[in-house]
């Protein structure tokens, strides 16, 4: 039979011989010297035994042998040649013993060149084998500002703590989220079990993603696999079936075709508005009544997200009292979600919103198993495409506060108090300083942290001495605190100057308008995530200021809002600097809805820094695993 075997693998080599030459691509192995000249080489390091994978065996340490093998090592010299003879007689040895001793081979950039052993990796893939041990040598390659090159150094980090080197990704940042999302701590070792129990539900996904047509899709089976953990716990994915895991692979099959998309979010940035023909308009028309949940992780009155949310939910009973029905449920917690949600659905609630980023997950999930139920999920920057995400530009508002104080402080101190680095938050900040800036040049605004571990917020007032502080958007029920909005201490008691309103209200009455009108539909064709990011020009955010306010303050901040509100202003236009330099150095430059959402920098008039994740407490790890914002190493 060996024979017929190497009939069979000189004509796969043929076939993709043939191949390689139609579309322009060298037919035959590559070459590692031609790849790497020795100018590029900073060390080499010794692995010693290595289980090589063989798909990642890209061709030959030299010239060599290179030219007898088409590029996927399947033989192309006759049946007749010395080498076919050998071929056989390791395709023999290997059927009726194995092939056991380890080849030599080079690795560059997570790909393997064959010094030694180029007939026994042919056989080896002939015959669909994963692996063959190898002794290997790793040629590093100087650190540069190339992508790829980026995440080749990311993964020498995560080989070191994991010895996996089967995985591989495209996008930076994803082996520190892989380590993240199997439970290990950054730089936290991994055992013995836990690689052979990672070992067996990647192999069980990417065999399933495979064969659902993943070699396919421009992704690496290692993006997929990523995607799919922030869906499936890892944990749990430990005890699912191959069945049970193929099932799960081809009901997210959206989430992997998204990642395809070089943009994957579509920006919504201004609600839709369907023109209707006459007679539509005059004749009444009919809906299916809509009974909407709302899930919240805490309560109206101790929490003022919330508590916005909840005037919302009301808003939208009170403009549509015939039409809409509503349920709230809070207290919430990631660990009980999915029942809330499956609650919800059961109780025949056909549009569910979700308000917060920790619950995006468990939305995904819920609606894949329930497609013809509508969720979206309050978050900013999150690509999803089984539901639809919604946020607010509350950066706009931001900057008018930040103008407001920067008007209003004498002794040119301003303080901002934030919770959460999240998307979207670094934005609120920075317009603030900006808008303060404008108005006063030598305003500076001292940034402090209410969720960072020790924090002590009323040292740092008693310290700094603002004039003017940036607390939280608005009061808390329980709390009713004046603490809120832009305030000034008078005599140890705040003096409220103005708030930033978000008015989830108008937010949900027009996401429902898209549903009774029809223009819903109309993204469904779209391959792309859908993110609703409405402003000041919807309607949906606005400042509100104090009698406190001199005249004047109030006529330039009406001003400014009607400006952003007719998109004839952006507070992220012109020169722009962080505290390390340039950001946008041309005066008619305008920052991109994407670098707004993802900024991972401070404003030059801010003192203070983004915190990283060890420096926040314990209960802000769930939304930063979200939504957070990663700070760049020193």
């Amino acid at each position: 039979m060996s024979l017929e075997d190497y009939k069979k693998a000189y004509k796969l080599g043929k076939k993709d011989y043939q191949t390689r030459m139609m579309r322009g691509q060298k037919p035959t192995l590559e070459v590692l010297e031609d790849l790497i000249p020795n100018s590029e080489m900073q060390a080499q390091i010794p692995l010693g035994l290595v289980q090589i994978p063989m798909d990642q065996i890209a061709g030959t340490r030299t010239q060599g042998r290179s030219n007898v093998f088409a590029g996927n090592f399947m033989p192309i010299l006759s049946e007749n040649s010395e080498f076919a003879q050998k071929w056989i007689s390791l395709s023999t040895a290997h059927e009726e013993e194995g092939i056991r001793d380890p080849i030599k081979a080079y690795e560059y950039m997570n790909k393997f060149y064959v010094e030694e052993g180029n007939k026994r990796v042919s056989v080896m893939k002939y015959f669909g084998a994963v692996s063959i041990p190898g002794d290997v040598t790793r040629i590093l390659p100087r650190r540069t500002d190339e992508k790829e090159n980026r995440i080749y150094y990311e993964f020498l980090d995560f080989y070191k703590l994991s010895k996996i080197n089967y995985i591989w990704f495209s996008r930076e940042g994803s082996f520190a989220r892989l380590q993240k999302l199997v439970g290990k701590e950054p730089d936290e070792l991994w055992t013995d079990d836990e690689l052979i129990d990672f070992n067996s539900v990647y192999t069980r996904f990417s065999t399933s993603f495979a064969a659902k047509g993943g070699d396919a899709l421009p992704i690496t089976p290692g993006d997929a696999f990523l995607s799919f953990l922030t869906l499936y716990k890892y944990q749990e994915m430990k005890d699912k079936t191959s069945n049970e895991i193929k099932e799960l692979v081809s009901k997210s099959w959206e989430e992997f075709k998204l990642l395809t998309q070089d943009d994957e979010v579509e920006l919504k940035m201004h609600p839709l508005q369907e023109k209707k023909p006459l007679l539509s308009r005059l004749l009444p028309s009919s809906h299916a009544r809509l009974k909407i949940a709302f899930l919240y992780e805490k309560t109206a009155g101790s929490s003022a997200w919330t508590y916005s949310h909840e005037l919302g939910r009301l808003h939208l009973e009170q403009t549509f009292p015939d039409e809409v029905s509503t349920l709230a449920y809070d207290n919430i917690t990631e660990e009980n979600v999915e029942e809330c949600l499956e609650t919800a659905i059961a109780e025949g609630c056909n549009i569910i919103f979700t308000t917060t980023p920790t619950f995006a997950p468990a939305s995904v999930k819920a609606a894949i198993a329930h497609p013809n139920v509508r969720i979206l999920n309050c978050s900013l920057n999150t690509s999803h495409r089984y539901i639809r995400t919604y946020y607010t530009r509350m950066h706009e508002a931001k900057f008018l506060m930040g103008a407001i104080a920067g008007a209003m402080a004498e002794n040119d101190r301003l303080m901002y108090i934030a919770d959460y680095p999240l998307f979207g938050n670094i934005a609120n900040i920075n317009a603030f300083a900006l808008g303060a800036k404008m108005i006063n040049p030598r305003a500076r605004v001292y940034l402090e942290w209410s969720t960072r571990k020790d924090a002590d917020i009323n040292e740092s007032i008693q310290r700094i001495q603002p004039d003017c502080i940036s607390g939280r958007d608005m009061v808390i029920p329980e709390e009713a605190s004046r603490y809120f909005g832009i305030y000034h201490i008078e005599n140890d008691h705040p003096r409220s100057l103005a708030m930033p309103l978000c008015h989830w209200g108008k937010f949900y009455e027009r996401l429902i308008r898209t549903i009774m009108d029809g223009t819903w539909k109309h993204d469904d064709t779209s391959m792309k995530a859908i993110n609703y990011w409405w402003g000041m020009s919807a309607g949906v955010v606005d400042v509100i200021c104090s009698q406190n306010l001199p005249v004047g303050t109030k006529r330039l901040i009406e001003l400014l809002k009607n400006t952003i509100s007719a998109d004839k202003f952006n507070p992220f236009a012109g020169i722009l600097y962080s505290q390390t330099g340039i950001i946008k150095s041309h005066p008619d430059n305008i920052l991109t809805p994407e670098e707004i959402m993802t900024m991972d920098w401070l404003a030059e008039n801010i003192i203070g820094s983004i915190p990283s994740e060890t420096d926040l407490t314990e209960q802000a790890q769930p939304v930063l695993s979200q939504q957070g914002i990663q700070t760049k190493k020193a």
